[in-house]
């Protein structure tokens, strides 16, 4: 069995389904980083995108409403129907650049050069870890994976809670708020958010080796980006709430 992912679009699941795939072009691990590339350079246009439009003065709400909820609706679709992954990947990704393009240029706009920051930071975490994993520093073993499944479900709930309570005026104690508490929270959540990455290298590393079909290299670059936007965007909240204590 292919080991589990803390990423909720990589799961045991979504290699099962490829389990009597008959074709003769499979998925490799050169495949997936190219995928990977392809996904982060169209992301990064949609962001480009947004960020103009926010600092040239126009309303970028309408696109970040739509970018969220058309990424939130295509992610669904992925991850219920992984042969969609080829067509609707690129598109995820244009949908979520324009959402995180308008989101960082409005942290920019609070505390000058925190995007840069955030963005080396994500650079910086995610090359230590795949080091560590190629070089088995750190192994995704049963219990690691059993760990970071949990606590990533535990953030997630959490994270739904609050959204629900905002509704009706109920603010969640010290998860968004800058206090040494609530620094301390987000520094858990970008650990585990990093965590994640180990188990998408795990994972795509077993998908490789199990010869799933090639149409899930542009899965496995799915599950990766999810998580490394995940993982920019709970840095540049732990830099945003730093920033605001000086």
């Amino acid at each position: 069995m292919i080991g589990r992912s803390g990423n909720p679009t990589l799961n045991d699941n979504s290699f099962e389904r490829t389990r009597h795939y008959d074709g003769t072009e499979r998925m490799t691990i050169e495949g997936t980083v190219n995928k990977a590339f392809i996904t982060l350079a169209i992301l990064l246009g949609g962001a480009f995108v947004s960020w103009s439009m926010y600092f040239k003065g126009d309303n970028v709400m309408p696109y970040v409403i739509g970018g969220l909820i058309g990424g939130l609706i295509l992610s669904l679709i992925i991850s219920f129907k992984p042969t969609s992954a080829p067509y609707l990947v690129p598109v995820y990704a244009a949908f979520e650049g324009v959402f995180l393009g308008a989101i960082s240029a409005n942290y920019e706009a609070r505390f000058d050069g925190i995007t840069l920051q955030a963005s080396l930071l994500t650079m910086c975490v995610f090359v230590a870890l795949l080091l560590a994993y190629k070089t088995r520093i750190i192994r995704a073993t049963e219990n690691f994976k059993l760990g970071v499944f949990a606590a990533t479900a535990g953030i997630a709930l959490v994270y739904l809670a609050s959204w629900i309570l905002g509704m009706f005026g109920v603010t969640v104690p010290y998860l968004h708020d800058s206090s040494l508490i609530g620094i301390g929270i987000s520094v858990f959540i970008v650990v585990i958010a990093a965590l994640n990455l180990v188990l998408d290298f795990d994972f795509i590393e077993n998908g490789a080796q199990q010869g799933a079909p090639k149409y899930m290299e542009w899965y496995g670059a799915f599950g990766l980006m999810v998580t490394l936007v995940w993982l920019y965007l709970e840095i540049l909240r732990l830099l945003a709430k730093i920033a605001s204590r000086d």
